[in-house]
């Protein structure tokens, strides 16, 4: 009967996201789409302020407006849904106090980093839509970006360090390694990282695909742990992807945007220590490292051997200079998404060393 409800605990809340994010999007849209909400010129410049000749030509036949800021039907869908379950357990109803996911151990610090993500990134595209220019291309700059999510990763670490008494991550097949006060510094790395991965967000249905698999194989490896609450608001967060992801696919209708891909960085990340399973993050993100370390190395590569690696970064667009059509780029990353979040969860549950 416990593993019933169990299941029923992390089913709920993917299905109720899922449905709230659905019913929300057309009011969230219509705001959007009123307020002209997308970036008023497209990319014009690289990260080392040259112009984009070549992704502008992959743009050139982007003559609809698609506003930025989707990523407000995600989280906002989580948290009417923790919201829901949350005050009708404090209501006294038996059912839904079990049904509560929302705990002060498991849930509260990836909601709160869902929350502070989502208010970071949803300064950023505010400023990008109405602003005035910080920089080429518009939006805040990437120095101030780094500094404000650096400044919220040294505050969790901080918490998970020192509130937590967490020092140490579990090394497949080998055991646990304590890093000590290095646990700091590997942290905010970590999460800079996750957020670094969010320039994924560049076609049509490719982000949610990629974080939807990344949240559902962390939602299996917290149940495998019995971290129930954790488990359930991981499915939540799937449930929210999904509902973007329906409105998302080509042509979509917006955006994720910094506002999302900022609040399922920091996200991720809080989930990602919490299950003590950081050392798979590699595997089951292994798209969001790829795109971001695609334009690092792209970066690094122009500025001191004068080449470029890359037709153009991320890697997605280079396979979209190379002759693969949008949909294809997609579908395929969706496809090895799911692949390494499979292969993550194998190590994961498998890898735990033996009392």
């Amino acid at each position: 009967m416990a593993d019933t409800l169990n299941l029923v605990k992390i089913i709920l809340p993917a299905t109720a996201t899922f449905f709230v994010g659905i019913a929300i999007t057309p009011a969230v849209a219509r705001v959007l789409y009123r307020y002209k909400a997308w970036k008023k010129e497209s990319v014009q410049y690289t990260t080392d302020g040259k112009e984009a000749t070549i992704t502008k030509r992959l743009h050139a036949d982007e003559s609809r407006k698609v506003p930025r800021m989707g990523g407000v039907v995600v989280w906002l869908s989580v948290l009417i849904v923790t919201a829901i379950l949350w005050l009708a357990a404090v209501l006294d109803g038996a059912l839904a106090h079990k049904l509560n996911f929302l705990s002060r151990n498991q849930t509260w610090l990836p909601l709160v980093a869902l929350l502070i993500g989502a208010a970071i990134g949803l300064v950023d595209d505010l400023y990008t839509v109405w602003g005035k220019k910080d920089q080429k291309g518009g939006g805040l700059s990437s120095k101030k970006r780094l500094l404000l999510v650096g400044g919220a990763a040294l505050v969790m670490a901080w918490w998970f360090y020192t509130r937590l008494g967490v020092s140490e991550i579990i090394i497949p097949y080998w055991g646990p390694l304590d890093l000590g006060v290095l646990f700091l510094p590997f942290f905010v790395a970590v999460m800079i990282g996750i957020y670094a991965g969010g320039v994924i967000d560049g076609l049509d249905g490719l982000s949610g695909g990629v974080f939807a698999s990344i949240f559902a194989a962390y939602g299996f490896i917290a149940f495998s742990q019995q971290q129930i609450d954790l488990a359930a608001f991981s499915f939540s967060v799937l449930g929210g992807l999904l509902a973007f992801l329906w409105f998302n696919i080509p042509p979509a209708r917006f955006y994720l945007s910094d506002t999302g891909t900022t609040a399922l960085a920091l996200s991720l990340t809080v989930i990602a220590f919490l299950t003590r399973q950081v050392a798979v993050l590699p595997i089951i993100a292994a798209l969001l490292f790829a795109a971001a370390g695609s334009s690092a190395l792209q970066l690094l590569s122009k500025r001191f051997i004068g080449k470029k690696i890359f037709i153009v970064a991320p890697f997605h667009h280079h396979l979209q200079a190379k002759g693969w059509p949008p949909e294809k780029v997609t579908m395929r990353l969706w496809i090895l998404g799911i692949m390494f979040a499979f292969l993550g969860v194998i190590v994961a549950v498998t890898g735990v060393p033996a009392p």
